[in-house]
This record gives structure tokens, C-alpha cells and sequence, in this order.
């Protein structure tokens, strides 16, 4: 099962995490990938957002989005991969068969 969490604003970055720590308990082989854009991108620099971070799930962020909260790719998280555009990010991921889950 292939499923991506969509976060676009920062108050869902609580909920989406308890979300896939859920789904990660019933069904662990998960491949699991949570794409950020809009102003839920200010998420990967918040400390409360650690212990999402530390799930073992793949982390997207959309350089649109970095560049339009002046965030530099240098201040993310060592595991987050940098993405062109959030949206194009989930067409092409639910192309690739990922459901589409956003809390």
C-alpha cells in the first residue's frame, strides 16, 4: 500500500502525524510519503514536529513554498527532499498509485 498525507497548513502537522502513526501500527509496510506546501511548510522548522520527523516516512517540501516563506533548504531537516512544486509533487504521486489522505 502506497499512501501520500498532504500538510498546507501548520496546525495539521499534530494531526497528520497521529494519522500515520496509526495507519503505521495496523499495516507497517506502508510506504508512506507526506508532501508540505503552502504555509504548512514553517512545520519543518518547529521542534514539537521532531518526533514526526523521526517516523521513518519520506518527507517532501515544495521549493515554491520554501522561496514564498523565505525558508533556505540548508535550515530543513537532513531528510526532507526538496521538491519543484508541492502540487505537481502529488500528480505525479498519485499517478504512481498513492492514495491521497489529507487531514
Amino acid at each position: 500500500m502506497k499512501v501520500v498525507f498532504h500538510i498546507d497548513e501548520t496546525r495539521k502537522w499534530h494531526e497528520t502525524m497521529n494519522n500515520v502513526k496509526n495507519l503505521l501500527k495496523i499495516a507497517p509496510e506502508t510506504t508512506i510519503v507526506v508532501s508540505v506546501n503552502g504555509e504548512g511548510i514553517t512545520g519543518y522548522l518547529d521542534p514539537a514536529n521532531e518526533e514526526f520527523l523521526a517516523l521513518g516516512v519520506t518527507f517532501h517540501a515544495c521549493a515554491n513554498a520554501l522561496r514564498g516563506n523565505h525558508i533556505s533548504t540548508e535550515s530543513l531537516p537532513e531528510k526532507v527532499i526538496v521538491v519543484p512544486a508541492g502540487i505537481l509533487d502529488l500528480i505525479e504521486l498519485q499517478e504512481k498509485g498513492y492514495a491521497y489522505i489529507k487531514p
